[in-house]
């Protein structure tokens, strides 16, 4: 269990309310709503800093909210709602940089972001045309930008600036140099080697729980509005397994996925199944109530709940 420290300059109400987790193989970073960014270190469950996105203009109560983090054992990536990207080196005497100042006039909302070590990809809303900015992860440079995924959804992405709503989208790297996305409509599957041309696409009858998508190197997990979980090969879309989230409302459910497991969280309980076949295996003991965020790798499972505590388990042992 890690505590989270308070930031003590901010009258915000919803300052320790977590947004994004990330996992490295040291390293837990989670980001919060007022848009600070807590770093700690997973061997002794430290506090190592804490990091603010430079000040500017801003437009919103919620524009500085974190909307995406990559963390590896050497960098910090951070990204505000209004589209600011920061970059932190852990364990360096080099200050926080703003690599990008957002234009969020222009570009609309940042409401996801995620990378790797050669790209960055943004998933933005309000702005039409304009749902995917990618770049070089290395020299920093926009490679394109294109897309309409989130053009539906271009007023909902307007009001996350001032007010807490449901997620948008969100959006994955794969491992062969393609980007996944989807909103509650859609899914599509990006060639980010190829200008962001369109691999494949579908849409979801009955919806997507977007708060539970999730991918790893080659299968993603779809929940649909009935709580129906779906594991498709990322190549294809083809469904390998499906099981349901027993006991739980659209609402309120919150996944994510390693290499071979699927875990929900609904109602305080994180549940597992395994994701080549769908079998249900177990629950966590420990209940930890009203959940804000979850993420797993390998090794770790950490979810953050609503009473300001990072909740860690150690996945490898299970």
């Amino acid at each position: 269990m890690i505590e989270i420290f308070p930031n003590t300059d901010s009258n915000n109400s919803d300052s320790l309310s977590c947004c994004r987790l990330a996992l490295s193989d040291h390293h837990l970073a989670a980001g919060f709503f007022d848009g600070s960014v807590q770093l700690f270190h997973l061997p002794t469950r430290l506090h190592l800093s804490t990091f603010y996105p430079q000040p500017r203009d801003r437009l919103g109560h919620f524009s500085t909210a974190i909307s995406g983090i990559i963390l590896s054992d050497t960098q910090l990536v951070f990204t505000t709602l209004d589209g600011d990207i920061h970059i932190v080196v852990i364990n360096a005497v080099v200050p926080l940089r703003r690599a990008l100042v957002g234009d969020v006039v222009n570009d609309g909302v940042l409401v996801d972001f995620t990378g790797c070590n050669q790209w960055w990809v943004g998933l933005y809303a309000g702005a039409p045309g304009r749902a995917f900015h990618v770049w070089n992860s290395e020299t920093e440079e926009l490679v394109y930008v294109d897309g309409v995924l989130t053009d539906p959804d271009a007023v909902m992405g307007w009001h996350l600036l001032n007010e807490l709503t449901e997620l948008i989208g969100r959006v994955r790297v794969a491992s062969h140099g393609s980007a996944v996305a989807c909103t509650s409509l859609r899914i599509l599957i990006l060639d980010l080697t190829n200008q962001g041309i369109v691999l494949q696409e579908e849409e979801i009858p009955r919806g997507i729980t977007v708060s539970c998508f999730d991918t790893n190197e080659a299968s993603m997990v779809i929940v649909d509005s009935r709580t129906m979980a779906s594991v498709r090969q990322l190549d294809t879309l083809e469904e390998v397994c499906r099981f349901r989230v027993g006991g739980a409302s659209q609402r309120g459910i919150l996944g994510c996925v390693n290499g071979g497991y699927g875990l929900m969280c609904a109602g305080g309980v994180i549940s597992v199944w395994e994701i080549e076949h769908g079998s249900y295996l177990y629950n966590f003991r420990e209940r930890i109530g009203i959940c804000n965020a979850l993420i797993a790798d390998e090794r770790h499972v950490a979810a953050c709940s609503a009473d300001a505590t990072i909740h860690l388990w150690d996945f490898g042992v299970q």
